[in-house]
């Protein structure tokens, strides 16, 4: 298993550096390339938000991409130190409805690009799991 691990300061400026590395790891690590439009797209949407959340709440820690090749899948984990819950169950660092409904519509493009997507948040932050699979190499004759 090959791990490439990014971080970025919470700026919007580096989600495009974050689309260009993702895409070039699962390029070597041999997603099909009619699929890497989606990562690209994904990833951006997934660091669009990180860099939100972060900012929203005042997180100065950088958001945090792993780029993971295993044997028969690729895997994209965007990770951010936002807190998610407060004691009402309220997000945190989202105030209005309008920041909230594009934090759900980004989920939802994410879910609309990946068929393998985990979204996971708590009091310390939260992260979201994209898997593709990488087909098998074809066999030399």
């Amino acid at each position: 298993m090959a791990t490439v691990e990014l971080r970025f300061s919470a700026l919007p400026e580096h989600v495009r550096t974050a689309r260009l590395v993702a895409a070039a790891v699962a390029r070597r690590a041999g997603v099909d390339e009619a699929v890497l439009d989606e990562v690209r797209l994904a990833v951006g949407e997934a660091c669009t938000r990180a860099v939100g959340l972060h900012q929203s709440s005042g997180v100065t820690a950088p958001v945090r991409v792993l780029l993971i090749e295993e044997e028969k899948q690729f895997s994209i984990e965007v990770g951010d130190e936002a807190p998610r819950l407060s004691p009402g169950g309220a997000v945190a660092g989202i105030d209005d409805a309008d920041a909230e409904s594009e934090d759900e519509m980004g989920l939802a493009v994410i879910s609309g690009l990946v068929d393998d997507v985990e979204v996971m948040a708590d009091e310390n932050g939260g992260h979201i799991r994209m898997t593709w699979p990488i087909p098998p190499a074809p066999v030399l004759a």
